[in-house]
């Protein structure tokens, strides 16, 4: 069972040969992504209005897909007859950065490497903060927060209001697990470059010190503010998430259709609305989001997610391929230069291979230590017998950011006291993720109810 940030869970009944041919296309980097920035026969029709938005400096993160993709090819056959175009080089690498992330293609970021490079060949550090902020924003992509806060900051030297710099520098704080720095560094750039890159990470710092109703105010502020279908779907999906990381799932639906009228195809509202369904016992609902997100994306988080919902239907095998999928789409993203220890950690540690989880957390923890890489390290010790040193790290998970509240956090604490014999803390735990989350995953709730079951039975017994 993985536990992660909010994602979700879905795929089909049969269909087997789609599965095999995404396996095929992760292993070879023929994702979505990959095959729109190519030779699509309408991409020079309609990039022509693409390529304007990237060039006029709207945000790639808000442009949707289809737009990105034909962005992209405009972009290339742009730079193909102007090669010296500096900023054009630039905005190519930031929109391969956005295209990795939200296609699942990681062969992205070393296209987006080298268009950055090509940038700062063309126009010199010193006057080129675009391509120092994109730098920044793959780092942090490729999960180096270290480099990622570095490179931030010098494009802050050169442009103190580089909205890309200015998100990414609190990004990375928040992942390094410097939560005082991060508030103050949100602060900062909602001084200087307000506006929704800002809000949405202005609301999660929230959510970080446990006010989430903070969090939920400053999202609404932001939604108001939204003047673009693209904006509105991502403010409205925040939403979403954060109502459902509440157990408010009626309310995270209402967020999610928000965001699926403003842009019918935004993948994280589908993904969002698919795991609020299954949360309320409309499976088949449910599978039907979940397999359309991983049909469009298959991405790790949601691949997973799509996994524990067939695994708690009894659907082993299809589990398994989901998971399967997972595993190689991080060995390509290795390949790419992504450390993927966190996400490999948690797959390892669900399903058998404690040794392996327990090497990707320790390493992941030598990083960064974020409350994230501190549950998953209390889980991976858990798995392999270690539980009076995973609760030492449950608790530093805790300690890291008191205020916050993760119902799979409060699971993996109760899993690890109930092996310890604590039957007082891991009723209180385990109760206390099912009341925030019931849903919070379709494995893990399941194993939380059975282990409150067995510590009813033994209460009674004594």
């Amino acid at each position: 069972m993985l536990v992660r940030k909010p994602q979700s869970a879905r795929w089909r009944e049969r269909r087997v040969p789609w599965r095999i041919a995404a396996i095929v296309a992760v292993a070879l980097g023929l994702t979505a992504g990959s095959v729109a920035s190519g030779a699509d026969g309408d991409a020079g029709r309609d990039g022509g209005r693409a390529a304007p938005a990237l060039a006029a400096g709207v945000p790639v993160e808000r442009l949707a897909a289809g737009d990105l993709a034909r962005g992209v090819t405009a972009l290339q056959r742009h730079l193909k007859a102007q090669p010296k175009d500096a900023a054009g080089w630039s905005t190519l690498g930031a929109a391969y950065v956005e295209q990795a992330r939200t296609t699942g293609d990681p062969t992205r970021y070393p296209q987006a490497e080298r268009a950055f490079g090509r940038s700062l060949e063309l126009r010199p550090a010193a006057g080129n903060d675009a391509a120092l902020a994109g730098q920044a924003a793959l780092a942090a992509a490729r999960h180096d927060f270290g480099a990622a806060l570095r490179l931030a900051d010098r494009a802050l030297r050169v442009n103190p209001y580089s909205e890309r710099a200015l998100a990414t520098r609190v990004d990375a704080l928040v992942e390094l697990g410097r939560y005082g720095e991060a508030t103050r560094a949100v602060e900062d750039a909602d001084r200087r470059r307000p506006g929704i890159p800002v809000f949405t990470r202005y609301a999660y710092v929230c959510e970080l010190r446990g006010d989430v109703r903070g969090a939920r105010q400053v999202l609404l502020r932001a939604l108001d503010s939204a003047y673009s279908p693209s904006d509105t779907a991502y403010v409205a999906t925040a939403l979403g998430q954060l109502a459902w990381s509440q157990g408010e799932f009626e309310e995270s639906l209402k967020h999610f259709a928000t965001a699926l009228r403003a842009e019918p195809d935004h993948v994280p509202a589908l993904e969002g609305r698919g795991r609020a369904r299954a949360a309320l016992g409309d499976t088949r609902g449910a599978v039907s989001d979940l397999e359309d997100v991983v049909r469009r994306h298959p991405l790790p988080g949601q691949l997973a997610a799509l996994g524990e919902l067939h695994e708690a239907l009894g659907r082993r095998e299809r589990a398994e391929e989901n998971y399967a999928l997972v595993r190689t789409w991080n060995r390509l993203a290795r390949a790419n230069g992504v450390a993927t220890d966190l996400e490999s950690a948690l797959l390892a540690a669900d399903h058998g291979e404690a040794a392996e989880a327990l090497s990707a957390a320790r390493a992941e923890w030598t990083r960064r230590r974020s409350v994230h890489t501190a549950d998953a390290l209390a889980w991976a010790l858990h798995v392999n017998g270690r539980d009076k040193e995973a609760l030492t790290y449950a608790k530093q998970a805790a300690a890291l950011s008191p205020g916050y509240r993760n119902a799979s956090f409060l699971f993996h604490r109760g899993m690890i006291e109930h092996a310890l014999g604590d039957e007082g803390a891991a009723r209180r735990d385990l109760r206390a993720a099912l009341d925030l989350n019931p849903g919070f995953s379709a494995t893990g709730a399941r194993e939380a109810k059975a282990a409150l079951t067995a510590l009813s039975r033994q209460r009674g017994e004594s």
